[in-house]
C-alpha cells in the first residue's frame, strides 16, 4: 500500500467516525442523564447534554453518586441496556434499516 493510499484510507475511516459522532442528539441517556448522571455530564442552555471532558472521556469516571464506572466508545455497549435508551440515536439507527439506508454506514 503506498503512502497516498494509506492517507486516503485514513481520512476514510477519520470521515466515518465524524458521520457516526454527527449522529448523535445529544439526550445524554448513554451518560446516565436519567439515572446517576457522571460528573463530566452538563446541559447547555437549549437543554442538550454534553461532556465537559469529550476529548478525554474514556477511562474511569465517577457518576454523581460516587460510583466509578468506565467511560467508553458508544459502539462498545450498543448491545446492553442502560435507562431511557431508547433516547439513544444509534439504538435506533441500528434497528431502522431505512435510517441505515438515509444516513451514513460506518459500523
Amino acid at each position: 500500500m503506498s503512502g497516498d493510499d494509506k492517507k486516503t484510507c485514513l481520512e476514510h475511516l477519520e470521515e466515518k467516525e465524524h458521520q457516526w459522532e454527527s449522529l448523535c442528539i445529544r439526550c445524554g441517556a448513554c451518560c446516565g442523564a436519567y439515572d446517576d448522571p457522571c460528573v463530566h455530564l452538563k446541559k447547555d442552555k437549549d437543554g442538550d447534554f454534553y461532556c465537559s471532558i469529550y476529548d478525554n472521556r474514556f477511562g474511569t469516571r465517577k457518576a454523581m453518586s460516587g460510583e466509578e464506572f468506565d467511560c467508553v466508545p458508544i459502539k462498545d455497549i450498543l448491545h446492553t441496556h442502560w435507562k431511557n435508551d431508547h433516547l439513544c440515536i444509534y439504538k435506533k439507527y441500528l434497528k431502522t434499516p431505512w435510517l441505515k439506508d438515509a444516513k451514513v454506514r460506518c459500523l
